[in-house]
């Protein structure tokens, strides 16, 4: 059995939403001191959907699939429902990751929540819009 299912590496090899949003709504960065692992995820939200979303990941295979991967689940969608979205279903979409390497799924989770944290903080006004869907939760 392969160590990284075929997803992983076709994200590691081309990757998707790669780059920077000059004008983003929201970033988040994030980093794991032990590993190395850099994320910075950028998004564009308009009427309360998420119609752009970049990364900049500075890390290994695991860390640019999931940083890839994650964009690609958010894209498109309210943001409530981006707010959502878990570590665990980042791996699911990934056809897994090693238990090893579960870590780079929990940065591109932690990455979007602080890029949604740092929209609300530039549009305080959209946070009661969401108020059903707790960035802390």
């Amino acid at each position: 059995m392969a160590l990284y299912s075929d997803k992983v590496m076709d994200h590691f090899r081309h990757p998707r939403n790669v780059g920077v949003i000059e004008d983003a709504d929201g970033v988040g960065e994030v980093g794991n001191a032990k590993c190395g692992d850099i994320m910075k995820m950028y998004l564009k939200i308009d009427d309360d959907t998420i119609t752009d979303v970049k990364f900049e990941t500075f890390g290994c295979g695991s860390a640019i699939a999931s940083s890839s991967m994650a964009t690609e689940l958010i894209k498109g969608k309210p943001v409530s429902e981006a707010m959502t979205l878990t570590n665990k279903a980042v791996a699911e979409a990934l056809d897994g990751l090693p238990d090893y390497k579960m870590h780079c799924s929990v940065l591109a989770e932690e990455a979007i929540r602080n890029a949604l944290e740092d929209y609300y903080t530039r549009h305080p006004e959209k946070r009661g819009e969401n108020a059903e869907a707790s960035i802390e939760d």
